[in-house]
């Protein structure tokens, strides 16, 4: 069983609550726009880091994080994109790639908009963590707290950390 904190748009803020959030986390996953290392070190430093750059991520970040990143997490395949669309909108690239690979768990961030939904399509769980930073439109900053045990993805619990 794996615990994971999901986290993205952080545009070269975190808030420490972060870090009380995510205590019980095994991992935490990044769905790109960290905005500086900085934001990777400490995440890095507090748990073990998975991510994805974004669209305003620079040549450090990007040279330590790929655009796209799959991996099985227990018995579950998982993609993640920064710029990925959602069901059934998804945009070329992730279109293609969902359709190829089959993950069962599809994660992207760059929307700024919280989205947890099944597409039955594609027989896949899309998570999009919102944006916890304080840079972009949306006006909510949030985070996903959610268990991968085996084949089940559970515990899904959606952390409004506050208004930007």
């Amino acid at each position: 069983m794996m615990k994971i904190g999901l986290i993205s748009d952080t545009h070269s803020f975190l808030d420490e609550a972060v870090f009380s959030h995510f205590s019980d986390c095994d991992e935490i996953w990044h769905a790109g726009d960290f905005g500086d290392m900085q934001v990777a070190d400490a995440l890095r430093a507090f748990k073990p880091l998975r991510g994805v750059y974004g669209n305003i991520d620079d040549r450090e970040i990007r040279n330590e994080y790929p655009e796209l990143l799959e991996w099985k997490c227990e018995a579950v395949s998982v993609m993640m994109l920064h710029i990925g669309g959602y069901p059934p909108r998804y945009n070329t690239q992730a279109k293609k790639l969902i359709r190829e690979r089959k993950p069962q768990l599809f994660i992207s961030g760059h929307s700024h908009i919280l989205r947890v939904m099944y597409d039955p399509a594609v027989e896949c769980l899309y998570m999009n963590p919102g944006a916890a930073g304080r840079q972009g439109w949306h006006t909510m900053r949030t985070l996903i707290r959610f268990v991968i045990d085996g084949k089940d993805i559970r515990d899904c619990r959606i952390i409004e950390l506050g208004r930007r």
